[in-house]
């Protein structure tokens, strides 16, 4: 069920539509200047007419209905930091474990258990802040745990799993 103001931010306004319909017919000009009223800054000497209203209508949807939440926002940073980092690399999202998950890994003939908590990793009776500590610990050697746990691919299958 629902609340008033859950359906009251998902119904579509129609002020809002109003203004997003008006964005087609709008000359440059006043674009630019809707562009200056809604983010607070001179847009972009790059921007045409066609980027210009795409971005001001996202940000009356924005204002309207809300914008990305904050681990939405976490993520795309993530992101670009990768790709700024490996400009032509392949980007990878990371994944999200739930806290309460068991991660379980067979390293030379032995098989390995570790539980995934909201602040970290429980491993063996103690607490740690990375999975590459646990791999570590495990192989005696650095490694990186999220590979090591089979959470990220491998980019070469050069590597030995030991067992």
């Amino acid at each position: 069920m629902t609340s008033a103001s859950q359906q009251s931010k998902t119904a579509a306004d129609p002020a809002v539509d109003a203004e997003l319909d008006q964005l087609p017919t709008t000359p440059i000009a006043e674009l630019r200047k809707r562009y200056r009223e809604l983010f607070r800054t001179e847009p972009p000497k790059a921007f045409g007419p066609d980027l210009l209203r795409r971005s001001i209508a996202h940000r009356i949807q924005e204002k309207a209905y809300g914008g990305l939440n904050a681990s939405a926002r976490r993520l795309l940073d993530q992101l670009v930091k990768a790709a700024m980092a490996k400009p032509n690399g392949r980007l990878e999202l990371p994944r999200r474990i739930k806290p309460g998950s068991e991660l379980v890994r067979s390293w030379k003939g032995k098989t390995y258990r570790v539980m995934v908590m909201a602040d970290g990793f429980a491993y063996d009776g103690e607490k740690f802040a990375s999975l590459s500590e646990i791999a570590s610990e495990i192989t005696g050697t650095k490694w990186n745990g999220p590979r090591f746990f089979g959470l990220r691919s491998a980019s070469n299958k050069a590597g030995s799993d030991g067992g």
